[in-house]
């Protein structure tokens, strides 16, 4: 067992000095799959640019990471998710991750005519995939 142990610790070590961390890990340390993630996008992108600034049916999705919620100027948000901004709420790969299973649960009331994603491995796919493609808010 000592063994599988060391031998795991030398593979992440080799994998962090390489580059090759992931681009997102929940607190359970599960990895998302950004590759896999821009076919599980493609289920947004009718209503959501993530590489430009123009809003569609909903806001751009640029730079999303640790934005402000209803933070996107010129888009006409709901009161439920200007309330959860002015509260303090950003985005994060947490809430994310709870937004996109089922945003009506997460933040009641919000206009998102979107059922969710059932699957954590596509939401976590989906996660990895906007961070690299959209970026972190305030780089």
């Amino acid at each position: 067992m000592r063994m599988v142990r060391l031998f795991g610790a030398a593979f992440v070590a080799a994998v962090l000095g390489a580059g090759l961390a992931p681009a997102y890990a929940d607190s359970h340390g599960s990895e998302g799959d950004p590759a896999k993630g821009a076919k599980v996008y493609r289920k947004c992108k009718a209503c959501h640019e993530l590489t430009k600034e123009r809003n569609k049916v909903g806001p751009h999705l640029v730079k999303i990471f640790n934005r402000p919620v209803a933070a996107v100027e010129g888009f006409k948000y709901s009161k439920a998710l200007k309330k959860a901004g002015e509260e303090g709420m950003v985005w994060n790969a947490e809430n994310l991750d709870k937004w996109l299973e089922n945003p009506k649960k997460f933040i009641p009331g919000n206009r998102m005519a979107f059922a969710g994603i059932k699957k954590e491995a596509d939401r976590k796919n989906l996660i990895a995939y906007m961070k690299k493609e959209g970026g972190v808010w305030g780089e």
